[in-house]
């Protein structure tokens, strides 16, 4: 352990005092909780940084989508305030790049942000009242509401069984936050774990859960890249961007497919996309004048580039995004059968 975690010792333990606190204290419901009439379900994390809860909440969505879903989220780095349910003007500036990227993806969900979850839950029940499951995204720390399933995620890079206390590590509240859960999942997880790998996995987790809770493996799954720009066919060549927690996954799986990273702009988790830094990418792919090179992002990336005012400046490149999914690994009961046992029956209530 470097020498600096040493020093943030004694901070690690004043923050983690702090949270068990504050756990206790809504643990005993001194401050207000709010359970909603209807099933929510929350995905969420222990630690700071990505963990995989974007393509997550998608898969849940889906898997789900005999009911009225809907997503909640925070809405971080949005421009607007307070509640905001997502219409045909919704954009990543005013909802935040990751649910705006629900409503590109999701279709068939309705997507709302809102700092305050318990009023945007209620918000959400006013508007939409044939609402049949709400997924909360990014709320595990979020005791305000009481959600009927927590979904716990981490990982397996970076497992939370193995972190520390902020800021000591990236742990936002002590492991036995974890007890919270109904379910874990461990993320972005190499092709082949062995039994005895996934087994040793979930002996280190269940010592923090409840009893009998069940711990799932899933691996990312990379589709084919989606033309964003005029050009329909990827080069072999990539100028990379992204603006996510960790690419390093990304980088590695284009390096086995066989593309050649001509250069990697790896700007910080949830970057704004200024004029400026497309008209970085823009000068720099103009300087190589290779048109066997394209511009691959992800996702979440891409969402941010559609404002009218940068599209002037990139339109007319050979621009792509790269989906991504999970896969998750045979296991009995399966994940979609504990998933859908949440959600017996439309208008069930998983509160009483």
């Amino acid at each position: 352990m470097p020498a600096l975690r040493y020093l943030l010792y004694p901070f690690a333990l004043l923050y983690g005092g702090i949270m068990r606190l504050r756990n206790r204290l809504y643990d005993l419901e001194v401050f207000q909780v709010y359970k909603a009439p209807i099933p929510v379900i929350c995905v969420g994390n222990l630690s700071v940084g990505g963990t995989g809860k974007t393509p997550q909440v998608e898969y849940l969505a889906r898997l789900l989508q005999s009911h009225k879903v809907a997503v909640l989220s925070r809405g971080y780095k949005r421009t607007t305030k307070g509640f905001v349910l997502a219409d045909e003007h919704a954009s990543a500036a005013t909802l935040g790049d990751e649910p705006f990227q629900y409503t590109q993806s999701l279709p068939q969900v309705r997507v709302a942000v809102c700092e305050k979850r318990a009023a945007g839950i209620q918000r959400l029940l006013q508007l939409l009242p044939d609402l049949e499951v709400i997924l909360l995204d990014d709320a595990f720390q979020h005791q305000a509401v009481k959600a009927s399933r927590y979904l716990l995620l981490s990982d397996y890079n970076r497992l939370f069984t193995q972190d520390h206390l902020l800021p000591m590590g990236l742990l936002r509240e002590p492991r036995s936050g974890a007890r919270r859960a109904q379910a874990v999942v461990i993320t972005k997880c190499p092709n082949l774990l062995s039994a005895d790998q996934q087994q040793t996995i979930k002996n280190q987790v269940q010592r923090y859960t409840s009893p009998n809770t069940p711990v799932f493996f899933s691996q990312i799954v990379y589709a084919a890249a989606v033309p964003v720009g005029p050009a329909k066919t990827l080069g072999n060549k990539l100028i990379l961007v992204t603006g996510i927690a960790n690419a390093q996954p990304l980088v590695s799986h284009l390096q086995n497919e066989g593309f050649e990273l001509v250069r990697h702009f790896d700007w910080p988790d949830h970057a704004a996309v200024t004029r400026e830094r497309v008209e970085e990418v823009v000068v720099f792919y103009f300087g190589l004048q290779d048109p066997s090179v394209s511009i691959l992002m992800t996702q979440k990336d891409a969402v941010k580039w559609q404002e009218p005012a940068l599209r002037l400046l990139w339109g007319k490149l050979p621009l792509f995004y790269l989906p991504i999914a999970n896969a998750f690994a045979p296991q009995e009961p399966s994940f979609d059968e504990t998933i859908r046992g949440w959600v017996p029956s439309k208008g069930s209530d998983l509160n009483s």
